[in-house]
């Protein structure tokens, strides 16, 4: 491919050779709030593949834009390196897991070097060695000291294949999968460690309101997951069986419960299990949670309504989820989806106590009850059939009866759960704690610290458990014989704040230093996969506000802006190494270059949508790339001459709208504009170069633009070109291009010569006119300027009066009041154009491109140069044009 393209192999060595030579990346200690761009770091896997290309092609372009606008930027890399992958590829390859990891992270690492990627390698950061997971264990015992940390039994999510358990954001879909592996997640009882999330719940949650600069999607997830709701609990009596705690949103329809339901693994459910044959089958064989249909068995038993005194049948239901509320509910079906399709399978009965209000509702008439029989009318309204309630609204209703009634009193109610963190796996962090008979669980000393892992040992089970003389120790508090807790940290613990070890991963007295923390934290961007939105980010943030509470950490939140890159897809479908759908990073960037494979990538789409890889793509990438190599060793090896003239004018201006919007657009990371932007100019360049001998000064400041433009998608070849057009030190270190026009300008002077453009195509065409001789574009009288402004300015409701009334506008005569009259009509449409000066400037500069497309002669006046028939029909922003066969 080689021969058909630029000599990219060599291009991007010697760039990275230079960049190596004068440290480039580097971010010394001593400055002062950096711009913080941060990929989410990878598991080293052993290969990068697409999505970590177009992951760390956008924050690395960030980072280079950043640092050409002046910023002091910080982007560093580093490895998410303990996790049950390496464990299982060690047993695979009878090796062990912290060579196979080291040996997967020398090969990403050189494969990241080879994409151009420019990190602070010095500050790179690997979560499997003991300088790492030490603070781990430290930060475990921070917490346990605040009352943050608890060991109990709990139901847990096991995965069989996994051999370990999983956090409840660990299990995907309806289908209760492993997100590693897929296999169905079962549920096991086992003492656990969990980290007190909960407690943070409702900061959590308030505080997602002020995550400006993130995905509204990746905000509403976090929502939905901590899931907070306001309600009543109140108790439902069950004879024999005492008081039954219930959660409701809806107390309001408490009149129309007409029957009560238990989760499948309520403790009152267990216990009927052991003497009804039919409640045992339904629990163990037929209740299916993620059913499309609420399934539910009778018990036989009556619950007492506490508020009405009725009897009410008692079900065990598959609906009702024992960590959602208190396991245990009011069915309520005229007032609930899922009630209502439960009652029509048991015959329950569906009663009304809720109406809709009626629009001219007078506050006291009791409105008729709506029709419940087809479905459920689940909003708020008035209530009905309710005793004394009957006539309130629902939530004075909900006021009331959670007031008035014995049992009942005020609740919140969260989805969010501890975070289970204990795993039966030996990669990764060692739990810091002494189990002892006489002491119990004891923390281990943090002078002690780390508590390193043993030799792998490839066993089935908790490999930990083996490793005898490892987790044979003595209680750091009585001296006595102990052993070592042998669960290992959900790897989620190691990614909840390696953002702060960027800052001083060398520091050996603290996990990151606080002073410098607190001046470069937040990360400015951050950049991931948006799977990772109530893992990882909950879990950062969770921590961060820990630290910020208990460790003098002056920040409550680590991200300031998050982009949620979408995927690299092949034929509409994600990428995947198991079912052979992938594409070679290491392969393109051998045939094109990493150049190529970064500018397609950040020009195929937004950052944040999912595109197809397309191998034509690249291929006219490649092309693009080797044309611009070529204009520019065209130029230096024979520069033009030609005149400063309207067509360098209107390259001048070019030049200048192109760097005032690509900037823009580098600002809002919308890359794929921006290189738009570059690339339709790099086009207008080449037909500057094809229509006329060049001016010299314009033409290189236009190959400089673009050269600086591409320089943070193109590293590579931008230093090239930059040393080709004779620039000194190296583009990553240049400034910025800077425009002298602002983009709103830009944007009415592009659209005015768009506009005038296709005005004289459509009536070429519509005239019939082959073969234009000469074109004339008149640029319209001052006077209609003036009057635009008073359209644009006045609000009297008469704007052909308000426009009579100025004596040079009068003064047109009928034309002013007809034009007063198109004003008036257009009036909500109406926009401000460029002043007339500028309007004729503008479309003079642009002139060849008339002259090109027709191969006529193009003339552009001003209204008084020109004939009158066509001087009325000019208006501001589109000229009077006139064509000669």
């Amino acid at each position: 491919m080689e021969e058909m393209g630029y000599d990219h192999a060599r291009v991007e060595r010697e760039s990275r050779e230079a960049w190596a030579a004068a440290d480039a990346y580097r971010t010394p200690d001593d400055v002062e709030d950096p711009t913080y761009v941060l990929g989410m770091y990878p598991y080293p896997s052993g290969k990068l593949h697409m999505g970590h290309v177009r992951n760390y092609s956008i924050t690395d372009a960030y980072a280079r834009y950043r640092r050409m606008q002046g910023d002091d930027v910080l982007h560093p890399m580093g490895w998410d390196a303990f996790g049950l992958p390496a464990e299982n590829a060690a047993k695979e390859r009878d090796t062990n897991p912290r060579d196979w990891t080291f040996d997967c992270i020398d090969t990403m690492r050189d494969q990241m070097d080879a994409m151009g990627f420019g990190y602070d390698w010095e500050r790179e950061v690997t979560t499997c060695t003991p300088e790492y997971y030490r603070w781990n264990q430290w930060l475990f015992g921070r917490f346990h000291e605040e009352g943050l940390v608890e060991r109990r039994d709990a139901e847990v999510n096991w995965c069989p294949h996994c051999e370990t358990v999983l956090a409840d954001e660990q299990v995907e879909g309806e289908a209760e999968l492993c997100w590693r592996c897929d296999t169905p997640v079962e549920h096991r009882d086992l003492e656990q460690w969990f980290l007190q999330i909960t407690e943070y719940a409702d900061e959590l949650l308030d505080a997602i309101d002020d995550l400006d600069g993130w995905p509204d999607s990746v905000r509403q997830m976090q929502r939905n997951w901590i899931g907070r709701q306001h309600g009543t609990e109140l108790d439902f009596a069950i004879d024999g069986h005492g008081d039954v705690r219930a959660f409701t949103t809806r107390v309001d329809t408490v009149f129309g419960a007409t029957f009560f339901a238990l989760a499948p693994d309520h403790p009152l459910s267990r216990d009927l299990a052991e003497t009804d044959e039919d409640v045992r089958t339904f629990i163990k064989h037929e209740a299916d949670p993620d059913g499309a249909e609420p399934n539910g068995v009778a018990t036989g038993l009556t619950a007492t309504n506490p508020v009405t005194a009725e009897e009410l049948p008692v079900f065990v239901a598959d609906f009702v989820l024992a960590d959602v509320g208190t396991g245990a509910l009011m069915g309520v079906p005229g007032h609930d989806d899922r009630d209502h399709a439960f009652a029509e399978k048991t015959g329950v009965d569906v009663v009304p106590v809720v109406a809709p209000e009626p629009d001219d509702w007078d506050g006291e008439t009791v409105p008729e009850p709506p029709d419940v029989d087809e479905s459920a009318f689940t909003d708020d309204g008035v209530l009905v059939n309710a005793g004394e309630y009957s006539g309130l609204k629902s939530e004075a209703a909900r006021e009331r009866i959670t007031a008035e009634t014995a049992s009942a009193e005020r609740a919140t109610q969260y989805q969010l759960r501890d975070w289970g963190i204990s795993r039966q796996r030996y990669w990764g962090t060692p739990i810091p704690v002494v189990h002892c008979e006489d002491c119990g669980p004891v923390l281990v000393p943090d002078e002690e610290l780390p508590v390193e892992l043993p030799e792998f040992i490839n066993t089935t089970g908790n490999p930990l458990d083996a490793a005898e003389e490892w987790k044979t120790t003595s209680c750091p508090d009585c001296g006595a014989d102990a052993t070592r807790e042998t669960d290992t940290m959900d790897t989620f613990v190691d990614s909840s704040w390696y953002f702060l070890r960027y800052v001083s991963p060398e520091l050996a007295d603290a996990p990151f230093d606080r002073e410098r923390a607190n001046d470069w934290m937040p990360v400015d961007q951050y950049v991931g996969g948006i799977e990772h939105a109530v893992m990882h980010l909950l879990y950062a943030r969770f921590f961060t506000k820990v630290l910020a509470d208990h460790e003098g950490f002056a920040h409550r939140e680590p991200f300031t802006n998050l982009l949620a890159q979408g995927m690299v897809q092949l034929d509409g479908e994600k990428m995947s190494k198991s079912t052979g759908n992938v594409v070679s990073p290491q392969r393109i960037v051998e045939e094109y270059g990493a150049d190529t494979a970064r500018l397609f990538m950040l020009q195929a789409a937004q950052p944040e949508r999912d595109f197809d890889w397309s191998e034509e793509g690249v291929r006219s990438t490649y092309a693009f790339l080797t044309r611009l190599k070529e204009t520019v060793e065209s130029f230096t090896a024979d520069p033009p001459t030609g005149d400063d003239d309207q067509v360098a004018s209107y390259v001048a201006d070019e030049t200048d709208a192109t760097i005032a919007v690509a900037t823009e657009e580098y600002d809002d990371l919308t890359f794929n504009a921006a290189l738009r932007e570059t690339q339709g100019f790099a086009r207008t360049l080449r037909q500057y170069a094809e229509y006329t001998n060049p001016h010299r000064e314009t033409f290189e400041r236009g190959l400089r633009t673009i050269v600086r433009l591409l320089a943070p998608v193109t590293p590579h070849l931008a230093e090239e070109l930059s040393t080709e057009l004779g620039d000194e030190g190296l583009v990553v270190d240049a400034a910025w291009s800077e425009a002298s026009v602002d983009r709103s300008t830009v944007e009415k002077r592009r659209t005015l010569v768009e506009n005038t453009r296709e005005d004289v195509r459509d009536i070429v065409s519509v005239a019939g006119i082959e073969d234009p001789s000469a074109i004339h574009v008149v640029v319209t009288s001052e006077w209609k300027y003036d009057a635009l402004d008073v359209a644009l300015e006045s609000d009297a409701e008469n704007l052909v009066g308000e426009l009579m009334s100025r004596d040079a506008i009068r003064e047109q005569g009928e034309a002013a009041a007809d034009y007063g009259k198109d004003l008036q009509a257009e009036r909500e449409g109406l926009s401000r154009t460029l002043p007339p000066e500028t309007e004729h400037d503008a479309l003079s500069a642009a002139a060849w491109l008339l002259e090109r497309e027709f191969d006529a002669t193009v003339t552009v006046s001003l209204a008084d140069e020109a004939a009158d028939d066509v001087a009325r029909t000019a208006e501001p922003g589109r000229p009077g044009i006139d064509i000669e066969d």
